[in-house]
Order: structure tokens, then C-alpha cells, then sequence
């Protein structure tokens, strides 16, 4: 009886070793699969930071930016992001003489930008931390 219980532990635990060696390099997978979608090109675009997986919702990892992007929860915005927290126009990004700018639409859980809320539009910098609801993106620019 002893011998068929060990039996029995020793491939369930062989079982879940199996288990995390195959979750670690799905991680590393979906990690170079996100790198390898970012085009080499001098484009700006924002890198989602939260793992993908964690989020109830789908969302890209890379959106490139154009002249004006807008996000939010309502489909005819660029970004769409459905999160319970995030108003259906929620914020915008706007080039405006070779710069980018953030600008909160009165949103009603409001944009952050490095932490602090946004009041008004301000410039974005390479390496800038977005986040709206339960989504936080970063600036990426080659400037």
C-alpha cells in the first residue's frame, strides 16, 4: 500500500514540475512574440506593461501612435479598452509640432501619467508610465 501511495506522489509531483516548466516558457514565449511585433522603425508607440494574461479583457501589447490617438472603453476610439474603469473617451494623445501631448477627456476615474493625475494636456517623454483603469502603458520614443 506505501509503495503505490509513493508511486502516486511521485508522478503528481513530476506532473506539476512538468506543470511550471511548461507555464515559464509560455511566459518567455508571449515575451518575444511582443518584442518581435515592435517594428524597428523611428515610429513612437505605446508598450502595454501589465501581463496580458492578467487582465478579464483582450488588449493589444504595442499600438503605434499617429497623429491623434484616442483610448477608451467605446468601440470608435483607436485604443479600445474594456475596463470597468475606463469611460468610454477616456483620453487622447495628439502631435502637435513633433511632440507628443496627453490629455484626459474629464474621465471619471482620471488618467495618470508617471503616477500623478493629469489636470491638463502635458508632454510626453521617452519612458513615461500611462495608466487608465486597470491598464498602464509606456511612451516608447525615439527622440
Amino acid at each position: 500500500m506505501f509503495n503505490l501511495l509513493s508511486l502516486i506522489f511521485r508522478y503528481f509531483f513530476i506532473l506539476i514540475i512538468y506543470a511550471f516548466i511548461f507555464g515559464i516558457i509560455r511566459m518567455i514565449y508571449l515575451d518575444i512574440k511582443a518584442i518581435s511585433e515592435v517594428s524597428v522603425s523611428n515610429t513612437p508607440y505605446l508598450k502595454l506593461i501589465n501581463r496580458k494574461d492578467s487582465l478579464p479583457f483582450k488588449i493589444k501589447e504595442v499600438y503605434t501612435l499617429d497623429d491623434t490617438i484616442t483610448m477608451g472603453r467605446n468601440k470608435d476610439n483607436d485604443i479600445v479598452i474594456v475596463d470597468p474603469y475606463v469611460s468610454n473617451h477616456h483620453a487622447k494623445i495628439i502631435l502637435d509640432e513633433n511632440f507628443y501631448f496627453l490629455e484626459d477627456f474629464d474621465s471619471a476615474n482620471g488618467t495618470y501619467l508617471n503616477g500623478d493625475k493629469l489636470m491638463d494636456a502635458i508632454k510626453l517623454r521617452n519612458g513615461d508610465r500611462i495608466k487608465l483603469g486597470q491598464v498602464e502603458f509606456l511612451f516608447v520614443s525615439n527622440d
